[in-house]
């Protein structure tokens, strides 16, 4: 589509402008849901992080972009949170896992002993052709690969969010699909453990 060329020429042409200055930081890796976390400073004070969230972003543009947008920063760490625009490409639940297999794959090889935080992929709806079974599908099977990966810590972001049926709740997520900034404040507090363990962030 012409506003993702778009907007992904313009994010990865700003990104390589600033690739020096972002060096070193905690890189929040995936789609629109990362790129709208415009309050990372404030929610993790003290710790440096780089954006790298392209709205309509899938698995497989993740995984093109690695080198370039995440790992030639050489990271502290990176947080992953991808898979669910892939549903709304038709994308099945094994194939999804199968392109964080390779993600997580690129950033072994570019350094096994960098922390790889992998995010729930959040609740949505089937109104936006994201249903609950095929986000829990998909969830199961990363599971899988972050228990077999000691360079991977898992962060809950479906279970802190979902209602009785697994969807999102309209009070965190109006549109069914992107966190309000009561949402973001609950992923933020699902990470903060998590960091000060790897002592990226003071208790």
């Amino acid at each position: 589509m012409d506003w993702f060329r778009s907007l992904w020429i313009q994010r990865r042409i700003a990104w390589w402008l600033s690739r020096e200055n972002d060096q070193d930081a905690v890189v929040f890796l995936g789609d629109s849901i990362t790129q709208g976390w415009g309050s990372l400073a404030k929610d993790f004070p003290g710790m440096k992080t780089a954006n790298r969230g392209i709205s309509g972003d899938v698995t497989r543009g993740v995984l093109y972009r690695m080198k370039e947008d995440v790992l030639d920063l050489n990271p502290k760490a990176v947080v992953l949170l991808i898979g669910t625009n892939d549903l709304e490409e038709n994308g099945e639940p094994d194939v999804i896992a199968d392109n964080v297999r390779a993600i997580l794959a690129a950033c072994a090889r570019h350094n096994s002993r960098m922390p790889v935080v992998v995010c729930k992929v959040m609740p949505s709806h089937a109104s936006q052709k994201r249903p609950a079974n095929q986000i829990q599908r998909i969830n199961e099977l990363v599971d899988e690969l972050v228990r077999a990966n000691t360079q991977c810590i898992r962060c809950d972001t479906y279970s802190i969010f979902a209602n009785d049926q697994g969807d999102a709740k309209k009070e965190e997520f109006p549109d069914l699909l992107h966190p309000n900034s009561a949402g973001y404040a609950k992923c933020a507090a699902a990470l903060r453990p998590i960091f000060a363990e790897l002592k990226l962030l003071d208790r």
